[in-house]
């Protein structure tokens, strides 16, 4: 519970507004890559759950809050299909053998076109 309180007090001091948005369970993890210009797509983690404004990629190595970096993954509805956008690393949680809980980071997307993201709501709102 601490990390929350270490998040939301961190969005506070930074004056960052936060927004709501309906975040699902995906009900298999999907395949996150890297996106490097003039490299391969490389393993990144695993989505464990999404929504229009970003998600949980599960990471042994998490990158620090701030940074920035283009991942590609397999659309909720078709995975035959992907996305591809920038995000920001929001918050992480590194590795502990008494937790409980994924090491991961939680990420915003910065440049998710609208097309994507109603496609992840519309995929949310069928979840409930």
């Amino acid at each position: 519970m601490d990390w929350q309180k270490n998040r939301v007090s961190k969005l506070v001091e930074s004056g960052e507004k936060v927004q709501k948005h309906k975040r699902r369970q995906l009900p298999r993890p999907l395949i996150v890559l890297k996106e490097q210009s003039g490299r391969p797509k490389t393993f990144f983690g695993y989505a464990r759950n999404l929504s229009r404004g970003g998600m949980f990629i599960s990471s042994v190595n998490p990158p620090v809050p701030g940074s920035r970096f283009r991942i590609c993954f397999p659309r909720p509805d078709s995975p035959e299909r992907t996305v591809s956008c920038d995000c920001e690393v929001v918050w992480n949680r590194n590795y502990s053998k008494s937790s409980k809980w994924l090491p991961g980071m939680g990420v915003k997307f910065v440049d998710l076109p609208e097309s994507d993201a109603e496609i992840i709501d519309r995929w949310a709102n069928s979840q409930e």
